[in-house]
């Protein structure tokens, strides 16, 4: 259809050339110009012709006349494109001081100004200098407000100024015109400073602008909606905020957990505990298991049962046995609180495993060992080495998690692959 547009509007040009040449060569008219002596007679067409070649001419003295300005401007473009490049390669290889100085003589070009002062204020924030960033987002936001709105919230946020971050970005968010970045960052500071209602809001347009994949959105849209479950000031407000949620949010660990600590901190452990057993038998998640083992509540003896009959199908879960051992500590079972605790931290060692432990020999009245528990737990969640205890080796001291047990199906543990024949 478009090639048959053009064959009509050719023909339709032709015919009107066609006219025109005739209409021209009956009557080419007659053009005459007297100024001071001299004389110049021609054809209207000839006069055409002369005006155009007269234009041409001035337009190629004016370009001669700005040829040695254009060469100037020309070479400035150059350098600060090569600035603006060698200062973004400078930012990804962390050379921020080296970045900043070249984004900032980059920005004296018009055109990249506001990409080179958003860059500039990346690279003074990266080193740790926010009034430097924020200079530079004055700057930007001459180019490039909403971007620069967006990196002055993050900044602000990063600092400690979470409340101030979220009175910037509230207006545009009402107004619906915050870009993809700006809805994260409305998120990211509404959680941190407690606005729970405008974090969950702002989920919404961050979904539907597809700016983050689904991992990076679910792990942010889990951290809020934990954070509001959490939250919650009451058991019809917990219930209230779980049921409105979707059936695939439900069986999130991380959510699941969320709840199931709050409404038995609100003294209903009962449906708490049947939630995470329910999510257990349909995936087994190690999360799940640390919070039931730390579920208040009654029928705790009916309680290790259960866990204990889960070890048949996960007899190497550090995670498990973590959990067991914690609820022999709340019932005074010392001995089986002890070989539950070592073996979870002989397969993977962490500050909750050491501590339950500490529990373990000082309600056996051992307060030298449980002393040293205590200290591995605070070296653990320090980074600092641990020292065994007496009996362990240094070289038995765990220092990461090992491989867990197998088994077959008839619970049959298998041999290590370096004892088979």
């Amino acid at each position: 259809m478009r090639v048959w547009r053009w064959v009509l509007l050719l023909a339709v040009v032709a015919a009107l050339a066609a006219y025109g040449w005739h209409w021209v060569a009956e009557d080419p008219g007659q053009v005459l110009v007297h100024i001071r002596g001299w004389q110049v007679q021609t054809s209207v067409v000839g006069a055409i012709v002369l005006l155009l070649l007269f234009w041409l001419l001035l337009t190629f003295c004016w370009w001669l006349v700005r040829w040695p300005f254009g060469a100037i401007t020309r070479r400035q473009r150059r350098i600060s494109r090569a600035r603006l490049h060698e200062g973004l390669v400078a930012l990804a290889e962390g050379r921020h001081g080296e970045a900043e100085r070249d984004l900032v003589r980059a920005a004296r070009h018009a055109p990249q100004r506001g990409a080179a002062w958003l860059a500039a204020a990346s690279a003074a924030s990266a080193r740790g200098d926010s009034k430097h960033a924020l200079e530079a987002l004055d700057q930007a936001t001459q180019s490039a407000p909403q971007a620069a709105r967006v990196m002055r919230a993050r900044i602000q946020r990063l600092d400690g100024r979470a409340d101030e971050a979220l009175a910037m970005l509230a207006p545009a968010a009402d107004a619906g015109k915050l870009p993809p970045a700006g809805w994260r960052e409305l998120a990211e500071a509404g959680l941190a400073n407690g606005d729970l209602d405008r974090a969950r809001l702002a989920l919404v347009p961050l979904r539907k602008s597809g700016a983050l994949d689904a991992h990076d959105f679910g792990d942010l849209q889990n951290r809020v909606l934990a954070a509001a479950l959490t939250a919650a000031t009451g058991v019809d407000a917990v219930n209230s905020l779980w049921s409105k949620l979707e059936r695939s949010q439900r069986r999130t660990p991380e959510l699941i957990a969320a709840y199931a600590t709050r409404v038995a901190a609100l003294g209903r452990p009962l449906p708490a505990m049947d939630e995470i057993e329910s999510a257990l038998r349909r995936q087994w998640s190690s999360l799940l298991v640390l919070v039931y083992g730390r579920l208040e509540g009654p029928d705790l003896e009916g309680r290790l049962r259960r866990a204990e009959g889960w070890l048949d199908g996960h007899p190497g879960d550090a995670a498990l046995l973590a959990a067991l051992g914690r609820m022999c500590v709340r019932i005074d079972l010392w001995g089986k609180a002890r070989q539950y605790l070592s073996r979870a931290i002989d397969l993977e060692p962490t500050a909750d495993a050491w501590e339950a432990l500490g529990e373990a020999f000082a309600g056996q009245g051992n307060a030298l060992l449980a002393q040293q528990c205590y200290r591995n737990a605070l070296h653990m969640t320090r980074g600092e080495p641990i020292q065994p205890l007496p009996g362990m080796s240094p070289a038995a001291a765990p220092k990461g998690p090992i491989d867990p047990e197998e088994r077959d199906v008839h619970g049959v543990p298998h041999l290590p692959a370096s004892n088979k024949p």
